[in-house]
Protein backbone atom coordinates (compact mmCIF):
# COMPACT_ATOMS: atom_id res chain seq x y z
CA UNK A 1 0.00 0.00 0.00
CA UNK A 2 1.20 3.60 -1.53
CA UNK A 3 1.05 6.44 1.13
CA UNK A 4 0.57 8.88 -1.56
CA UNK A 5 -2.12 7.58 -4.07
CA UNK A 6 -5.11 9.64 -5.50
CA UNK A 7 -7.38 9.31 -2.94
CA UNK A 8 -4.91 9.79 -0.20
CA UNK A 9 -3.66 12.90 -1.50
CA UNK A 10 -7.07 14.22 -2.11
CA UNK A 11 -8.36 13.44 1.09
CA UNK A 12 -5.46 14.83 2.57
CA UNK A 13 -5.54 18.34 0.32
CA UNK A 14 -9.47 18.46 1.95
CA UNK A 15 -8.22 17.99 5.02
CA UNK A 16 -5.68 21.05 5.13
CA UNK A 17 -7.78 23.59 2.77
CA UNK A 18 -11.11 22.83 5.40
CA UNK A 19 -7.90 23.59 8.49
CA UNK A 20 -7.07 26.63 6.50
CA UNK A 21 -10.34 27.65 5.92
CA UNK A 22 -11.85 27.74 8.95
CA UNK A 23 -8.45 29.20 10.70
CA UNK A 24 -8.73 32.06 8.39
CA UNK A 25 -12.33 32.52 9.25
CA UNK A 26 -11.30 33.05 12.64
CA UNK A 27 -8.77 35.73 12.00
CA UNK A 28 -10.92 37.60 9.55
CA UNK A 29 -13.52 37.92 12.10
CA UNK A 30 -10.76 39.68 14.52
CA UNK A 31 -9.57 41.79 11.87
CA UNK A 32 -12.60 42.75 11.50
CA UNK A 33 -13.21 43.76 15.04
CA UNK A 34 -9.86 45.45 14.92
CA UNK A 35 -10.73 47.45 11.68
CA UNK A 36 -14.23 48.52 12.98
CA UNK A 37 -14.88 52.20 14.47
CA UNK A 38 -17.88 52.13 16.50
CA UNK A 39 -19.48 55.70 15.66
CA UNK A 40 -19.83 57.38 18.73
CA UNK A 41 -19.92 61.17 19.49
CA UNK A 42 -17.03 62.99 20.84
CA UNK A 43 -18.36 64.69 23.48
CA UNK A 44 -22.00 64.84 25.29
CA UNK A 45 -23.93 67.05 27.21
CA UNK A 46 -26.89 67.37 29.40
CA UNK A 47 -28.28 70.33 30.05
CA UNK A 48 -26.75 72.91 27.92
CA UNK A 49 -27.45 76.56 28.09
CA UNK A 50 -25.13 78.26 25.29
CA UNK A 51 -24.83 82.11 25.07
CA UNK A 52 -23.04 83.21 22.02
CA UNK A 53 -21.76 86.91 21.70
CA UNK A 54 -20.58 89.07 19.17
CA UNK A 55 -18.46 92.12 20.77
CA UNK A 56 -19.40 91.73 23.98
CA UNK A 57 -23.31 91.49 22.51
CA UNK A 58 -25.07 88.70 23.16
CA UNK A 59 -26.56 87.76 19.78
CA UNK A 60 -28.33 84.25 20.72
CA UNK A 61 -28.95 81.43 23.83
CA UNK A 62 -29.41 77.90 22.70
CA UNK A 63 -31.21 75.58 25.51
CA UNK A 64 -31.02 72.17 24.97
CA UNK A 65 -31.48 68.96 27.15
CA UNK A 66 -29.29 66.67 25.07
CA UNK A 67 -26.43 67.30 23.20
CA UNK A 68 -24.27 65.36 20.99
CA UNK A 69 -20.74 65.92 19.32
CA UNK A 70 -19.34 64.34 16.32
CA UNK A 71 -16.19 66.41 15.86
CA UNK A 72 -14.13 63.43 15.39
CA UNK A 73 -15.70 62.33 11.87
CA UNK A 74 -15.14 63.23 8.34
CA UNK A 75 -18.19 66.06 8.02
CA UNK A 76 -18.42 67.10 12.03
CA UNK A 77 -21.14 68.01 13.15
CA UNK A 78 -23.47 68.81 16.76
CA UNK A 79 -26.70 67.17 17.03
CA UNK A 80 -29.37 67.86 19.55
CA UNK A 81 -31.87 65.16 19.89
CA UNK A 82 -33.83 66.05 22.44
CA UNK A 83 -34.93 69.87 20.65
CA UNK A 84 -33.44 72.98 21.00
CA UNK A 85 -34.86 76.27 22.24
CA UNK A 86 -32.77 79.41 20.80
CA UNK A 87 -33.52 82.78 21.60
CA UNK A 88 -31.88 85.46 19.04
CA UNK A 89 -31.51 89.16 19.54
CA UNK A 90 -31.06 91.71 17.05
CA UNK A 91 -28.58 94.73 17.66
CA UNK A 92 -31.35 96.65 19.70
CA UNK A 93 -32.23 93.61 21.57
CA UNK A 94 -35.32 92.44 19.64
CA UNK A 95 -35.96 89.11 20.18
CA UNK A 96 -37.01 86.05 17.61
CA UNK A 97 -37.38 82.80 19.76
CA UNK A 98 -36.96 79.43 17.50
CA UNK A 99 -38.13 75.94 18.63
CA UNK A 100 -37.76 72.55 17.24
CA UNK A 101 -38.08 68.35 18.60
CA UNK A 102 -34.71 67.93 16.82
CA UNK A 103 -31.26 69.89 15.80
CA UNK A 104 -28.45 69.24 13.50
CA UNK A 105 -26.00 71.95 12.93
CA UNK A 106 -23.29 71.14 10.68
CA UNK A 107 -20.27 72.90 11.18
CA UNK A 108 -18.69 72.95 7.78
CA UNK A 109 -20.99 74.62 6.16
CA UNK A 110 -22.90 76.72 9.51
CA UNK A 111 -26.39 75.29 8.57
CA UNK A 112 -28.89 74.25 10.95
CA UNK A 113 -31.09 71.50 10.22
CA UNK A 114 -34.49 71.76 12.46
CA UNK A 115 -36.89 69.20 12.55
CA UNK A 116 -40.13 68.33 14.26
CA UNK A 117 -42.49 71.19 15.36
CA UNK A 118 -40.51 74.00 14.39
CA UNK A 119 -42.13 77.27 15.67
CA UNK A 120 -40.91 80.42 15.37
CA UNK A 121 -42.20 83.24 16.75
CA UNK A 122 -41.27 87.14 17.16
CA UNK A 123 -42.27 89.65 19.64
CA UNK A 124 -44.41 91.82 17.42
CA UNK A 125 -46.75 88.09 17.30
CA UNK A 126 -45.50 86.61 13.92
CA UNK A 127 -45.12 82.92 13.87
CA UNK A 128 -44.32 80.36 11.59
CA UNK A 129 -44.70 76.40 12.16
CA UNK A 130 -43.51 73.70 10.03
CA UNK A 131 -41.71 70.65 9.98
CA UNK A 132 -38.54 71.43 8.82
CA UNK A 133 -36.75 74.67 8.55
CA UNK A 134 -33.21 75.22 7.78
CA UNK A 135 -31.04 78.20 9.26
CA UNK A 136 -28.16 79.52 7.18
CA UNK A 137 -26.06 81.14 10.41
CA UNK A 138 -23.54 83.08 8.03
CA UNK A 139 -26.57 84.78 6.19
CA UNK A 140 -28.94 84.84 8.89
CA UNK A 141 -31.17 83.33 6.31
CA UNK A 142 -34.37 80.68 6.67
CA UNK A 143 -35.35 78.11 4.18
CA UNK A 144 -37.47 75.39 3.90
CA UNK A 145 -39.73 73.47 1.04
CA UNK A 146 -42.00 71.65 3.38
CA UNK A 147 -45.55 73.00 4.12
CA UNK A 148 -45.49 75.85 6.33
CA UNK A 149 -48.29 78.12 8.33
CA UNK A 150 -47.59 81.72 9.04
CA UNK A 151 -49.81 83.33 11.50
CA UNK A 152 -49.15 87.59 11.20
CA UNK A 153 -51.31 90.20 12.99
CA UNK A 154 -52.35 90.87 10.07
CA UNK A 155 -53.80 87.23 9.52
CA UNK A 156 -52.94 83.93 8.46
CA UNK A 157 -51.21 81.91 5.58
CA UNK A 158 -50.17 78.79 4.28
CA UNK A 159 -48.31 77.59 2.10
CA UNK A 160 -45.48 75.19 0.72
CA UNK A 161 -41.82 76.74 0.37
CA UNK A 162 -41.10 79.80 2.35
CA UNK A 163 -37.84 82.06 2.70
CA UNK A 164 -37.40 84.84 4.84
CA UNK A 165 -34.80 86.34 7.15
CA UNK A 166 -34.10 86.32 10.23
CA UNK A 167 -36.44 89.33 11.85
CA UNK A 168 -39.22 88.46 9.23
CA UNK A 169 -38.57 91.59 7.11
CA UNK A 170 -37.69 89.68 3.94
CA UNK A 171 -40.52 86.96 3.09
CA UNK A 172 -40.46 84.88 0.44
CA UNK A 173 -43.38 82.45 -0.29
CA UNK A 174 -44.51 79.90 -2.30
CA UNK A 175 -48.00 78.27 -3.19
CA UNK A 176 -49.31 80.15 -0.85
CA UNK A 177 -52.92 80.46 0.36
CA UNK A 178 -54.95 82.32 3.27
CA UNK A 179 -56.27 85.95 3.98
CA UNK A 180 -53.59 88.66 4.34
CA UNK A 181 -53.91 92.53 5.10
CA UNK A 182 -52.16 93.96 2.71
CA UNK A 183 -51.09 97.92 2.18
CA UNK A 184 -52.44 97.63 -1.53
Amino acid sequence: MTLFNTKNTIKIVTAFAVTLFFGCESNFKEIQKINFSEFVPSSDADMVNLKYTDSGRITAILVSSKMLDYASVNFPFTEFPKGIDVTLYDKKAKKTFIRSNYAISYKGSSIIDLQGKVKIYTEDGQILETEQLYFDQKNEWFFTERRFKFTDPKGVSNGQGIDFSKDFKVINSQKITGEVETNE
